[in-house]
């Protein structure tokens, strides 16, 4: 990826001189158990390549920088399994609104929040609209597997299981396809206590429904593979990368 692309990589002045014609891409994720053979740091991995692929294709005819992924999240519903570092919802709207306004007084008048954990999704979005409102600048918040959905049809995403789903087919693959270093074995066992929300949009919380209280995947992860991540990869990236193009010329 070209250095450009990445807000991290760029001086004080390169950032200056760039952000007022640019979109700032945030990605959000978190830090939490991902079941027996996928790393805490899933969500942060996948959030942040989709980001910065969605970026390269775009770039020919948007200007766009991605921002360091935000890898803590709001994840209590996960415990008590090791490896969830998780924010209360206050303190992570919080911190994602400050860093956001960063961008903004950096120059950047266009944001887009890119959402890659569930525990997040109602979160980013009250501060895409807080932050309208307080700024004079264009805020966009979507979750990548939701903006996405439609094509990762296509992508055979939802002949095997749920999407997202967590720690399931869905996230397996796509860990195989970006880093199979870290996958340890793929699981079978099912939902557990877990109980997913009916309908899309609807947030459902049940006490002792947690994904902590049951196996911490949800579905059978022993389909994944390496080239479905590719394809799922492939489409997310196709969809957000489109997105951008819509943004930037609204």
């Amino acid at each position: 990826m070209p250095a450009r692309l990445l807000l991290a990589e760029m001086t004080r002045e390169q950032i200056r001189e760039v952000a007022p014609a640019t979109i700032a891409i945030l990605p959000t994720a978190s830090t939490e158990q991902h079941g027996p053979h996928l790393p805490i740091c899933t969500d942060a991995t996948i959030c942040e390549a989709v980001c910065r692929r969605a970026a390269e294709r775009a770039s020919a005819e948007v200007s766009v920088t991605v921002a360091p992924a935000l890898v803590y999240g709001i994840s209590d519903h996960h415990r008590p399994y090791p490896g969830v570092l998780s924010l209360p919802s206050v303190t992570f709207i919080q911190i994602v609104s400050d860093v956001a306004a960063g961008l903004i007084a950096s120059g950047f008048r266009k944001l887009l929040i890119v959402n890659g954990h569930g525990g997040n999704e109602e979160a980013v979005r009250i501060v895409a609209r807080d932050l309208a409102n307080a700024h004079q600048v264009a805020v966009a918040a979507t979750d990548y597997y939701v903006l996405a959905r439609s094509s990762l049809a296509f992508a055979e995403a939802f002949s095997v299981g749920p999407v997202p789903g967590h720690a399931g087919h869905f996230e397996t693959s796509l860990m195989l396809a970006l880093r199979p270093d870290l996958v340890a074995g793929r699981p079978e066992v099912g939902t557990g206590r877990y109980v997913p929300s009916p309908r899309p949009g609807v947030t459902l919380a049940r006490a002792g429904a947690r994904i902590g209280d049951g196996p911490g995947h949800t579905d059978d992860a022993s389909r994944a593979s390496a080239d479905l991540g590719r394809r799922l990869l492939d489409a997310i990236a196709g969809e957000l990368a489109a997105f951008l193009r819509e943004f930037a010329a609204a």
